[in-house]
This record gives C-alpha cells, structure tokens and sequence, in this order.
C-alpha cells in the first residue's frame, strides 16, 4: 500500500489528488487498485497516514492506527443512497432553490427528503436522521421535532412564495401553460382537535373520522402547481374561486383553460369562467345528458359513431359526445352482479318464509325492497306475492332504459375548435387522471398524507405543502427510472442500501469512505445522473428525538 499525491493541469485549471493505493503482481503484471481517495480527508487523517505508510511497514503500521484488535475496524456508516437520490431530484426541479439556504429552509427541506423515503411523523423523521444521512447532506446540526413542527409553521407562512417560485423556474419564459388541471379528494384525521377537522363527504370511506378536503391544482402535464387545504365540510364547487384568482393573478397567461371533472365545474364556475376570459373544460352528468336528449339537442344515435360533437346554438359552447365500450360492459356485468345477489337474497327469503310458518311476509318484502333500492334496480325490478312465496318481476323496457347510456358520456367546453378538436378535447378531459394518480400516490401508495395527527391550522397546510413537493421528486424520479422493473419506492429502498464505510482511528478520528456500488444501485444513480460525495460530512451533533418510544412503552 502508499501514497500517491500527484498534481496535474487541465487547461488553464490545476488539479491535485491524494490517492491511498496498493499494488500487487498477477502473472508478472503490476496491477493497482485505488483503496481510497483521501483528497478531501482532514489534513489531521491524511498526515497519520503518510506516517504510517513512511515507516517502512503499511499493513501492520495501519493496523495499528485502527481501533479494536479483535473486531473488524471497518465498520457501516449511515445510508447515503436514497438521501443523495432525492435531493438530486430536489436541485433539479428548484426545490433546493425555493426553499432558500437557511437553517429554515434547510429543516423544510429535510422534511419533503423524509417524507419519500420514510413516511410518517416529524417524531419518526427525526429517528430517520439516525439512520440516513440527510441531516449530514443537507447541512444541518442541532435539531429535534420541536424545530420540525415550528418549521411547519414557517413553510405555510412561504408557501405562496415557493410555489411562484417552482412555476417560475418550470415556465421561466413567464408564460403560463394553456391548461391547468383540478381536482379535490379528502383526507381524514384521527384526532378531533384540528382547526380544519369537519364531518363531511369522505372519500376515504372513513366513518366517523373527521377530514379535510385538498384541492390539487397542476399543470397540463400533471405536474403540481399549488396545493390548498380547505376545512373536511367544504363542496368541491366552493373551491374553485380560489383556484380562479391564482390562475389570473399568479399563473396568468393570455388564454388559461381550467379543467375540472362534473362535480367541480357547474353552471356558476363556468359563468365565472367566462366571465373574466378563461376556458373551462368539463364533463356533464346523466341528468343532464338525458334533458339534452329531451329537448332533441343531442340523439343517441351520435354516440355509436365513435366521437360526435354537437354545438350549442347561438353560444360559444360545444358538447363532445363519446360511448366507452369497456365502461359500458362493465357497468352491464356489474348490473348482472347485482341482479344475481338480489335474486339470491330472494330465494333465501323464500326458504326462511318455508321454514318459519309464523315469520312475518310483510318483513321479508321490506328487507328485499330496501336491498333492490340500495343497488338501483328498484327502476325495473318489482316484487310478487304468490302466498307465501316471492318472485321476481322484471320489467324489460325499463331496464333498457336503464342501460340506455352505459358507457356514454358528454364532455361540455367552450374552447373553439381552432384551439382544440373534438380528440383534443377528449384527451385533455382524461389527463385528470394525472391529477387522480397524484391523489393516490401521496394517500396511500408512496407518500401517506394521510392519517394526519396535528393540531394547528397553518402546520395541517404545510403537511400537505410538505407532500406535495415530495410527489413532485417522486414524479421525477419516476420518469427517470420508468426503465426499470420497480417502482419508486421499491428503488429508494435499494438506494437506501448504499452506506458509507467507517474506519475509526486513534484520537477519535473516523474515516468514511464510499464503496462500489452493486449492479443495480449503480443502474439506478446512473440513470439519474446521481453524484454522491465521496467523503461525508461529519455527522451533526445534537439531531435526536426529545421523546423516546421506551418511554412512551412503559
């Protein structure tokens, strides 16, 4: 093993490295190895071993400076694989950037690196900071979930800062996309002392548990643009002004199209729309398909020719008309389902009434006619009475009417047709499944916004401010890693993986030093042109949790 210093000049700069070497024979060929780059080492380590290497004996003099006689001296240090991955993705996109350099927006930031790669409370992001090197990373010292909750506090107060911040640096030529997608969901709490906790409609299909209610505004690739958390009793229909005046005085452009499923933009939102220059893009419900059909302004005929439009006359309006094949079969297999479990429930009725001469027939009609009405075949199913026996009636002409529009939808914009044709309309309509996709991944399959335990309003908003950045490195993981066969989770695992190796020396000086990478992490920071530091900072002192789960145990 030795030293090897040398200094080189590459154009008008010059370059110096130290490299800790070793050489050997293999059939009469010197081969060397680099053990260590220990450019960047302290000049404290790096003079104990050129010492040890000029005594003339380097293993044995090395071996010397290594703690611990019988144990290995090299020993596992903190993950560094996932942390470096994330805020890769955290430079790219401006996060590092919007959030600032200071100890604040350093701590904000060490909460969305948290938030991918290991879900849960400020507590157990703490706990995190044991195992992973983000604190060391990011640059912070001296903190614990006190500082995390106060940090909450300060991203709400910068959210709007950040996200003007994040579209800028998306659109830097100042103009705005030309389509904007919405849409809200709810996610609920498990405690009863939130500001924004309400009883509403839970989508989580959680009774009994208070909520909130999350509108998510994106941009026409899907990306998120804003985040906004509105107490758990608010209709999707009240959010949409807020959504309006962020697009006019903070996204503008010249013509700005605001895509919304049928629930979110009604009559009103759409007037408003109108009204101060933007387009809406939205679908219509059966109700209204049916009043159309009514007043012969549509014919179903115009559904079975793949995609039909209609305009509305004397306005701006268009009606984009579309059969879905596969919705339609669907919701017929499941109306047989439903058929089945009721006729099913029918002959169990009989056999009850058979079997027990006194039970009450009136009991056993209720109960099926309340079943038929909860699964929406009361329009076309009736019951008989034969004696004591109970028969189904079916009514083929309703039932067909029933099925009329299976499949069917109507898709209502004023966009003119020069701006987008009757597939353009269609294919923006469906792209709120990208939004739907982002609901889903910060919910429940990556980043888990949900259950949520804080108290205060402003921290409750920041929480989701925290997840929305997170989906955003997640997103951009995802693009760069849809080669491979794994999810983003599932790679931020085998990042995590990745540890930095620990060689303590006398006077308590430690070495760490990055090995080689396996086939697939090595794949993985590759593709994402990942760069981690070969020396590691040293390690923050005082980043520990003030409560200890062994006492909470006892």
């Amino acid at each position: 093993m030795y030293y090897d210093n040398c200094t080189y000049q590459r154009g008008e700069k010059t370059y110096r490295r130290e490299l800790l070497r070793e050489s050997h024979r293999i059939n009469g060929k010197v081969v060397k190895r680099t053990v260590a780059n220990i450019s960047q080492w302290p000049e404290l380590v790096k003079q104990a071993i050129r010492g040890a290497l000029s005594s003339g004996s380097s293993e044995s003099t090395l071996a010397g400076l290594l703690e611990g006689s019988t144990s290995s001296p090299v020993v596992q240090g903190k993950s560094v694989g996932a942390v470096a991955a994330v805020l890769s993705a955290a430079k790219h996109l401006g996060i590092v950037d919007a959030l600032g350099d200071d100890r604040q927006g350093r701590l904000a930031l060490f909460q969305v690196v948290a938030r991918v790669i290991d879900q849960g409370s400020r507590l157990s992001a703490v706990r995190m900071a044991r195992s992973h090197a983000a604190a060391e990373l990011i640059g912070l010292s001296g903190f614990d979930e006190d500082d995390l909750y106060e940090n909450l506090s300060w991203l709400s107060s910068r959210q709007q800062t950040v996200e003007d911040a994040l579209f800028n640096a998306r659109y830097p030529d100042g103009q705005a996309p030309p389509l904007f997608l919405y849409d809200v969901t709810s996610s609920y709490f498990e405690g009863e002392q939130n500001e924004l906790a309400a009883f509403g409609y839970n989508r989580d299909g959680k009774k009994g548990k208070r909520q909130m209610v999350v509108g998510l505004l994106t941009d026409h690739e899907g990306c998120p643009v804003s985040i906004e958390v509105f107490p758990g009793n608010t209709s999707d229909t009240v959010t949409v002004p807020c959504q309006v005046e962020k697009l006019r005085n903070r996204f503008r452009g010249e013509e700005l199209t605001l895509v919304g499923d049928r629930g979110m933009l009604k009559g009103p939102q759409q007037t408003e729309l109108s009204e101060i220059g933007m387009r809406y893009l939205t679908a219509i419900t059966n109700a209204q398909i049916k009043t159309l059909l009514n007043q012969s302004a549509i014919q179903m005929e115009l559904f079975d020719q793949g995609i039909a439009e209609v305009a509305e006359q004397g306005t701006s309006v268009r009606y984009i008309l579309r059969r879905n094949p596969v919705q339609a079969a669907r919701m017929e297999a499941r109306r047989a389902d439903q058929l089945a479990s009721w006729m099913a429930a029918m002959e169990a009725s009989n056999k009850y009434l058979k079997e027990h001469s006194k039970a009450a027939l009136e009991t056993q009609i209720r109960n099926l006619t309340k079943r038929a009405k909860r699964l929406k075949l009361s329009g076309w199913l009736c019951i008989d009475v034969d004696g004591r026996t109970l028969s189904a009636q079916i009514d083929d002409e309703a039932k067909a009417e029933a099925a009329k529009l299976d499949g069917c939808y109507v898709l209502k914009t004023d966009l003119p047709q020069t701006a987008a044709s009757s597939d353009e309309v269609d294919a923006r309509y469906h792209d709120l499944s990208k939004v739907e996709w982002a609901f889903r991944t910060s919910k429940t399959v990556h980043l888990e916004i949900r259950p949520i335990h804080l108290r205060k309003e402003e921290r409750t908003r920041a929480h989701a401010f925290v997840v929305m950045l997170a989906y955003m490195i997640v997103r951009h993981l995802a693009s760069l890693w849809s080669e491979f066969d794994m999810t983003v989770e599932e790679a931020v695992a085998q990042l995590g993986q990745l540890c930095y190796l620990e060689i303590a020396l006398q006077d308590g000086l430690v070495l760490r030093e990055l090995p080689q990478p396996r086939r697939e992490i090595a794949q993985l920071l590759k593709a994402a042109d990942i760069h981690i530091p070969t020396v590691l900072p040293p390690s923050p002192p005082n980043v520990d949790t003030k409560t200890k789960l062994m006492d909470r145990r006892k």
